[in-house]
């Protein structure tokens, strides 16, 4: 960090924070759309494997793509999530640190005019 205003660095960081934000809340999506994928994807492989459905190959293998797309994509996902979030705790240390090194004064409350 250089020596100029800390109000600028700070201004820099919640921007960071904002787009971390932004990551874990699309990963969380992504999330919620592997399990769909995996489960829907799991139910048709099994309900084609056990006779359940009419068993048609394309069916069958579409049910598996589905269930191993869904565990990749819930893996990859999870791991940019982690990665995100301890981005994000420490990115709000650094900004709290700078927050802290301020001369703050509180501001004189008034009193209640009724």
């Amino acid at each position: 960090m250089d020596a100029g205003d800390p109000r600028d660095e700070i201004v820099r960081l919640e921007a960071q924070i904002e787009e971390l934000a932004a990551t874990l809340e699309s990963c969380r999506k992504f999330i919620l759309a592997a399990r769909i994928a995996m489960i829907g994807g799991g139910i048709l492989f099994a309900a084609t494997l056990l006779g359940a459905i009419y068993f048609d190959p394309r069916v069958m293998l579409a049910g598996a793509a589905a269930l191993i797309g869904g565990i990749v994509m819930w893996g990859s996902n999870v791991g940019t999530a982690r990665e995100a979030a301890a981005s994000l705790a420490a990115v709000e240390a650094q900004r709290a640190a700078l927050i802290g090194q301020l001369d703050l004064h509180p501001v004189a409350t008034r009193p209640m005019l009724h």
